[in-house]
């Protein structure tokens, strides 16, 4: 694959980088006496120099003889010195800012590289959607290497999406400079079952000769698991168990072990590796969703690589699965990854191996950061006024809209389905439920710790809707709604009455999007997200405090799980299981259909 994402392609410098080598001609810049993490051979190497030129390195060991008048010298004082730090598996959207603004967070932290999955805002607003999302990377240092969308809408024919994808767009993506695989496919159901459509995406991509990025959710190592691999998928973060991870690196597939905001994974499936005597190169730490409050207060990948490393990891195994392994899943090896000659020059500086904070980071051979503050300047988001008006909700919404009608001939209570969240984990639990009935409407009950849902369509005014009930978030009062609920964004309504949750629902068809919390009549938290209804033009620090302040504003009603907005996001998503309300009505996720909300 070729690379373009650094300074300058390597077939333009090849003689300059000899030349330096060699000492003919002087570096530019001389990184010297440092403790060096060879991600290449799992060792570190003490009094190493670097010698960089055109943004790209010459030379690894003495580079006392690369050393000009002009050569800018760093000596590291025997710091360690590793490749930048690469998330192999990201959504941008999820930190609600712009990709400018997602990489002064995250640079400072030592990410030089993403290989983000736009397909939030392609979910709301098509491919163009996709263009902007690489175009305002442009404006930052960080390398954002895109996936074309691969399921918009997630799993077809269960919600309603503000675009559509499928091969013929696959194809034009694949064209565009800025892309380096498909995104997560989801509709892994659609692969075991040889879904044209869906094969005709895989075959775009494979004829384009790029990466398939994969979602495998259901615990399964059997034939569907080949099936999924076999039709070219070459990676996946949706391993909840470490069998899963076992069988899927013996398998030849990458696993991508999650540890975001919400999501925990890799402290359970990383035991696949601890446990057993396996080679580890198919292994990644990655983020996949990470709220702005988690930039700011615990970092990016290098807050992963620590909690790693917590779990018993080998640091150098750490610093690998967060460089040279995406590099190599990617196919970009021969050019990033590792700090050897004729890589692109993205390296960060650290003092402690078992604490790993970064002081420095280089992209491109230049300084970018040092100290967790970017050196560099990031100009402003600019994003059309178009992405900014995107709620069409195809009716007004009053307290009436959240009424749910009993079965007819229903007495005091119905037995109805309910989603039960499992905190900190992206799965769900079907639950059955006695649910009271007043004037012949079904009521949520705190008491059981259930509140009311509704899912409205609000990208093409048609007024679907759906209803249901949710438990495990502990709300005593209040309501809540979003328009960030994965993955076709509609607005997401919950809570214990229906006044406070047209309140909550109103206020963000006000805002243009975003989250919010009600209680009593009051509005108590705001998170204006008006570019998509998904992210912010607001710096990270301003946004990390309003999302503290709704985090708050949760508490005080009754809420005590970690990230709940991010767990209440996925309700929506038909892709995972057990059960999950959309615009469309309540979706087994384990057949894949349709069921009845109330049970006879």
């Amino acid at each position: 694959m070729q690379n373009k994402f650094c300074k300058k392609p390597l077939y333009e410098v090849t003689r300059t980088l000899a030349l330096v080598a060699m000492g003919a001609v002087k570096a530019e810049l001389v990184i010297r006496n440092a403790r060096l993490v060879n991600v290449c051979t799992a060792e570190i190497q003490e009094g190493i120099d670097v010698a960089i030129a055109e943004g790209r390195i010459a030379l690894v060991g003495d580079a006392s003889h690369c050393i000009g008048e002009n050569t800018k010298v760093i000596d590291a004082a025997g710091q360690y010195i590793a490749p930048g730090f690469m998330d192999a598996h990201i959504h941008v959207e999820s930190a609600m800012i712009s990709v400018g603004e997602y990489a002064r967070a995250v640079v400072p932290r030592g990410t030089t590289g993403i290989f983000m999955d736009p397909h939030e805002i392609c979910n709301v607003c098509g491919p163009e959607g996709v263009k902007l999302m690489i175009e305002d990377a442009r404006r930052s240092p960080l390398k954002a290497m895109s996936n074309a969308p691969s399921c918009v809408p997630a799993v077809a024919g269960f919600e309603d999406t503000g675009s559509f994808i499928g091969p013929d767009e696959i194809r034009e993506m694949m064209t565009w400079d800025g892309i380096v695989g498909l995104g997560e496919m989801m509709s892994f159901p659609n692969v075991l079952s040889g879904n044209e459509q869906i094969h005709g995406e895989l075959a775009e991509t494979l004829k384009a000769d790029q990466v398939i990025t994969g979602h495998y959710s259901v615990p399964d190592t059997g034939a569907g698991l080949n099936a999924y691999i076999a039709s070219g998928v070459r990676c996946c973060h949706e391993s909840t168990r470490a069998e899963d991870v076992l069988e899927k690196m013996r398998h030849g597939m990458y696993a991508l072990m999650r540890y975001g905001s919400a999501w925990h994974d890799m402290p359970v499936i990383i035991r696949a590796i601890l446990d057993n005597k396996i080679d580890d190169r198919f292994a990644c730490l990655i983020s996949d969703d990470t709220h702005p409050d988690t930039l700011i207060q615990e970092g990016h990948l290098d807050h992963i690589v620590r909690c790693a490393i917590r779990e018993g990891l080998d640091p150098i195994k750490a610093i690998q699965y967060v460089t040279i392994n995406p590099a190599t899943c990617f196919r970009m090896d021969h050019e990033m990854g590792s700090i050897a000659p004729g890589k692109c020059a993205d390296i960060v500086f650290f003092d402690d191996l078992n604490d790993i904070r970064i002081t420095r980071t280089i992209i491109d051979g230049d300084v970018v950061a040092e100290n967790g503050r970017m050196v560099t300047e990031i100009g402003k988001a600019a994003f059309p006024d178009a992405v900014c008006h995107t709620m069409h909700v195809g009716e007004t919404i009053t307290a009436d809209s959240f009424k749910i009608a009993a079965p007819q001939g229903a007495g005091g209570t119905v037995k109805a389905r309910v989603i039960e969240i499992i905190p900190n984990r992206v799965g769900s639990f079907e639950r059955i439920a006695e649910l009271p009935v007043v004037d012949g409407c079904v009521e949520a009950d705190a008491n059981q710790d259930i509140m009311k849902m509704c899912v409205f369509e609000r990208h093409h005014a048609t007024g679907t809707k759906g209803a249901g009930f949710v438990k495990g978030f502990g709300f005593k009062k209040g309501a809540m709604a979003q328009t960030v609920a994965h993955d076709a964004h509609n607005l997401l309504v919950a809570g214990t009455n229906d006044a406070d949750m047209a309140l909550a629902a109103n206020t963000l068809i006000a805002c243009g999007g975003g989250m919010c919390a009600v209680a009593d009549g009051q509005v108590l938290a705001l998170v204006p997200l008006p570019i998509a209804g998904l992210m912010s033009d607001r710096p990270v620090e301003d946004v990390a405090a309003m999302i503290e302040k709704l985090s708050l504003a949760w508490q005080e009603m009754g809420c005590t799980i970690n990230s709940p907005y991010m767990t209440m996001a996925l309700i929506p998503l038909a892709c995972l299981p057990e059960l999950r309300l959309t615009n469309r009505g309540l979706v087994d996720c384990r057949t894949f259909t349709f069921t009845e909300l109330f049970v006879e």
